[in-house]
C-alpha cells in the first residue's frame, strides 16, 4: 500500500505539471521523496537510502558529461558564426517544400553514423531547428521531425550506445540484430517518409526577412572557416574517434573561430560558453540567442534524479512483485504486446532508457525461452519497442534532454512519428519478419 501510495503522488505531480506546462524536475522530485519515504517506513535507514540514491544517480554522470559539452558547443556555434553559416546559405539552398523531410533524411543518416540521439540533437538538430525558426516552420514540428531521424541511429546504428547495450543484455550478435533492426525498419521508416512529406509541402521553408539576412551578413565573418565545427561532428566519428571526442574538438574549433575570425574578446566567449550568447543585434536575437552551459541545468538535474530512482528501486527490491507478474501477462497476450507494456512501465517509473533495457531483459529473458523463443527473439522486439518508445514519454530522459536542447516541450511529441510507427507496424507484421530472418 505504501509503494501505491507513493506512486499515486508521483502521478499526480507528474499529471499537475503537464496541465501546467512546468519542468519536469519538480515532479521527479517530488517522487524521489516519495521513494525515500517509503524506504524509510520499509525500515530501511536513511544513511542507507541515500547511498542508493547515490548509486543511482552516478549512472547518469557519463550522460552529464556529454550534456555539458552540448551546452557549450551550442553556445560556441552560435557565437562563431556556425549557424550563422548554415542559416545564411542553408535558407538559399534548401528547397522550400521539402524542408521537413530533408530535415529527417538529415538527421537520419547522421544518427546512423554517429549512434546518438542526444548529439544529433544538440548539433545537426540546433542548426536545423534555427533553420526552421528564421524560416516560419513550426518549431514542434521540426522538433519532432528531428526526433523521428535522432532516434533512427539511436536504434539501429553499429555506433550506437542503446543497441550495444541490446545486445550485451541478451547476449546476441550486435551485427546480427542490426540487419534484423534494417528489415523492420523499412516500412516504418516509408511510412514516416510519406507523412512528413505531406507536412513539408503544408508548412514550407519561408524566405528569411531581409533585414536579418543582412544582419547575418555584416555580423559575422561567414567564410568557410567557421563551417569547421560542424564538420569536426560529422567528419571525426568516420575515423571511429568517439562522439565526445568530436565534440570537445568542435569546441575547441569554435572558441578558436570566436576568438579570432568573430573578433571577440576571451571574457566575452568564456562567458558565452557557461551564460549563452546574446547577439548585440537585436535583429538576430530571437534567431540566435540561447545555448551555453545554464540551458542545460534543468535537463542536468531531471537526468540525475530520475538515475536516482533505479538506485531506490534496485537498492529496496520495491518492483520485484511487480516485474513477476508482468512475466506472466506473456502468457495470456503474448511476447511482443507484453513487451510494449513491461516497456511503457519501465519507462514511466524509472525515466530512463537504459535501466529500462536492462529490467525488461531481466524480466522477460526466461519468458521468451519458455515460450521457445530465441535471445535473437528478444533483442530485436526490445529495439522496436523499449527503445524507441523512450522517446516518447514525457518525463523520460529519452524524451526530455533532446527535446530540452532543442528548445520545445512535449507538443512535439505527436510529430515524432517513427517513435511511435516502429513499434505499431511491428505489432501487425512481426510473423511476417519472422519468417523473413
Amino acid at each position: 500500500m505504501d509503494l501505491l501510495i507513493a506512486f499515486i503522488v508521483f502521478g499526480t505531480a507528474m499529471v499537475a505539471t503537464l496541465g501546467l506546462n512546468g519542468s519536469m524536475a519538480y515532479p521527479l522530485f517530488v517522487g524521489l521523496i516519495a521513494f525515500v519515504l517509503t524506504g524509510l517506513h520499509r525500515g530501511y535507514g536513511f544513511r542507507a537510502l541515500m547511498k542508493m540514491v547515490y548509486t543511482g544517480g552516478r549512472t547518469s554522470f557519463v550522460v552529464l558529461r556529454i550534456l555539458i559539452f552540448i551546452g557549450i558547443l551550442t553556445a560556441l556555434w552560435r557565437c562563431s558564426g556556425t549557424i550563422a553559416f548554415f542559416v545564411y546559405y542553408g535558407i538559399s539552398m534548401i528547397t522550400p517544400t521539402l524542408f521537413l523531410l530533408l530535415t529527417f533524411l538529415i538527421t537520419l543518416v547522421l544518427s546512423f553514423a554517429l549512434g546518438t540521439s542526444f548529439g544529433i540533437a544538440g548539433t545537426a538538430g540546433v542548426l536545423l531547428m534555427v533553420l526552421a525558426q528564421s524560416g516560419g516552420v513550426d518549431p514542434a514540428i521540426t522538433a519532432g521531425v528531428i526526433m523521428s531521424g535522432a532516434y533512427f541511429g539511436d536504434r539501429c546504428s553499429p555506433a550506437s550506445s542503446s543497441a550495444s547495450l541490446v545486445a550485451a543484455v541478451t547476449q546476441t550478435d550486435l551485427y546480427t540484430n542490426v540487419k534484423r533492426m534494417l528489415l523492420t525498419g523499412i516500412i516504418p521508416t516509408i511510412l514516416t517518409l510519406i507523412v512528413y512529406g505531406f507536412l513539408s509541402v503544408q508548412n514550407p521553408l519561408g524566405r528569411m526577412d531581409s533585414r536579418i539576412m543582412e544582419a547575418l551578413r555584416t555580423s559575422y565573418d561567414l567564410s568557410i572557416w567557421v563551417a569547421l565545427p560542424a564538420v569536426a561532428i560529422l567528419v571525426l566519428p568516420l575515423f571511429r574517434i568517439p562522439v565526445i571526442q568530436a565534440m570537445g574538438a568542435s569546441i575547441v574549433i569554435g572558441f578558436m573561430d570566436t576568438l579570432f575570425l568573430q573578433n571577440q574578446g576571451l571574457f566575452f566567449t568564456l562567458k558565452t560558453c557557461l551564460l549563452g550568447y546574446f547577439p548585440t543585434n537585436l535583429a538576430l536575437g530571437e534567431v540566435m540567442a540561447g545555448g551555453g552551459l545554464i540551458s542545460m541545468v534543468e535537463v542536468i538535474i531531471i537526468v540525475f534524479i530520475s538515475c536516482t530512482y533505479s538506485g531506490i528501486f534496485d537498492g529496496t527490491g520495491m518492483l520485484d512483485g511487480s516485474q513477476a507478474k508482468i512475466g506472466k501477462l506473456a502468457n495470456k497476450v503474448g511476447l511482443f504486446p507484453t513487451q510494449i507494456v513491461a516497456s511503457f512501465l519501465s519507462i514511466a517509473v524509472f525515466c530512463n532508457q537504459t535501466v529500462a533495457t536492462i529490467l525488461n531483459a531481466q524480466v522477460l529473458k526466461g519468458v521468451y525461452e519458455k515460450k521457445g523463443s530465441t535471445s535473437f527473439d528478444l533483442a530485436i522486439d526490445m529495439e522496436n519497442s523499449v527503445i524507441t518508445l523512450s522517446g516518447i514519454v514525457p518525463w523520460s530522459i529519452a524524451c526530455t534532454v533532446p527535446l530540452g536542447i532543442l528548445g520545445v516541450g512535449i507538443e512535439a511529441i505527436p510529430y515524432s512519428v517513427l517513435l511511435y510507427v516502429i513499434p505499431l507496424s511491428y505489432l501487425l507484421t512481426k510473423k511476417i519478419w519472422v519468417k523473413v530472418y
